[in-house]
């Protein structure tokens, strides 16, 4: 053990930092050497070093290989920082993993008495039901996609929230044009995390009926924790909004908030949308600009030029530029309603999580020279940081 004259800390040998761990010298080596656990410190003479803080990533890594997941997975999912706004987010996100695990466990467990039960009755082997468990026990790929994809919505959340100028907020502005009256039926596509209801659930009328679906069963497993959303006015469905589950004519207003752009076949989807409305029903859906958040790929592109944090631009899918002409046959009086606002960054951690939230290449270049990245990310914002916000809504009538 060493201290730290500069910072106060202290830092630990391998050894005593997998002792204090309670793993063994060779894992912590391996770590290193995959490049999953990096020490803060290494001597001249080739001495590794860990800090106090080192113990919040590998506690972080720990799980996600007790979890299931492969050291590839771990390598993408983690990052080398200490910030405690990091660490309570990245807790948060392990909790609901941990969460999702145990009920699958339970399902599982089910499913076996519930087999065996059968067994004992009838004294021969229902494979249809041997079949679900087979299901039930690989869905680990599943949990690792929905560990993805809530943390890259919080992070995304997160920015907008910390840094927008426009103090209303986007999920209250959607709100606001919805004008949702008592009696109304209304499904949202893609509900996410569910923030649009989380934030305004005070304003509803007490006589409404809201279904909230997404594609992710995951994504719907963590809104049904949500106490707040656990009322009358509320239930969930799991499913592709390419065939929407519901009769026609059977909601007053649709939402989708940025969904369309992931459509493989966004005709398709304007179709049953519009299947499923009443008639002079209303379609709201949210998009973006093609200048929306430049600013951020102008950064990670100026921190190593082969970074790119889309494979596509979504907003030539369906976007502010085309949308009404792709909504046009499917609905009246398409309007585009623009929401006014920017981002003032003025911290580097938010922005970071943002980036490494994407969907392009950028972990393949970041996470291995995360602190370099970093500096380079903090160095820019301490200049005065400022991110353009290039997006709304298009509000559309259902064609009779």
């Amino acid at each position: 053990m060493i201290h730290n004259e500069e910072s106060g800390g202290v830092y630990y040998s391998s050894g005593e930092f997998a002792r204090m761990a309670q793993i063994t010298v060779r894992t912590v080596r391996y770590y290193d050497k995959q490049n999953i656990l990096k020490p803060s410190l290494v001597t001249q003479t080739g001495a590794r070093f860990y800090t106090e803080e080192d113990f919040a990533r590998l506690q972080q890594i720990m799980l996600l290989k007790y979890l299931g997941f492969s050291l590839d997975d771990i390598r993408e999912l983690t990052v080398d920082d200490s910030d405690y706004s990091y660490l309570e987010h990245s807790l948060e996100q392990q909790q609901n993993l941990v969460r999702d695990r145990i009920e699958q466990l339970q399902l599982v467990e089910q499913a076996i008495g519930e087999t065996v039960t059968e067994i004992r009755q009838q004294k021969n082997v229902d494979w249809n039901r041997m079949r679900e468990l087979i299901h039930l026990t690989g869905m680990e790929n599943s949990l690792k996609a929905q560990y993805r994809n809530s943390t890259n919505i919080s992070a995304r959340i997160r920015l907008h929230r910390l840094f927008s100028t426009n103090k209303q907020g986007w999920f209250p502005w959607i709100y606001e044009q919805c004008r949702i009256a008592d009696g109304m039926k209304i499904l949202e596509l893609g509900c996410g995390n569910g923030r649009l209801w989380l934030e305004n659930k005070n304003h509803l009328p007490v006589n409404c009926k809201i279904v909230l679906s997404d594609i992710s069963d995951g994504m719907i497993r963590d809104i049904r924790r949500e106490q707040d959303l656990q009322d009358d006015r509320f239930s969930f469905a799991a499913f592709d909004c390419h065939t929407i589950p519901y009769e026609e004519e059977s909601f007053d207003l649709v939402i989708a908030n940025h969904v369309l752009f992931y459509c493989k076949d966004v005709n398709r989807v304007c179709s049953e949308v519009k299947r499923v409305l009443k008639p002079g029903g209303t379609f709201i859906c949210g998009t973006y600009g093609a200048a929306h958040m430049q600013e951020v790929s102008h950064l990670v592109t100026e921190f190593d030029d082969r970074i790119a944090l889309s494979g596509e631009n979504l907003y030539d899918r369906f976007g502010k530029e085309n949308g009404a002409a792709l909504l046009a046959p499917y609905f009246s009086d398409v309007a585009w309603r623009a929401y006014k606002d920017a981002l003032e960054v003025t911290q580097a951690e938010p922005l970071i999580e943002y980036v490494l939230s994407c969907h392009g290449n950028q972990n393949q270049y970041i996470l291995e020279k995360y602190n370099k990245f970093r500096k380079f990310v903090e160095e820019q914002v301490e200049k005065g940081f400022t991110i353009t916000k290039d997006a709304g809504i298009f509000v559309g009538k259902r064609i009779h």
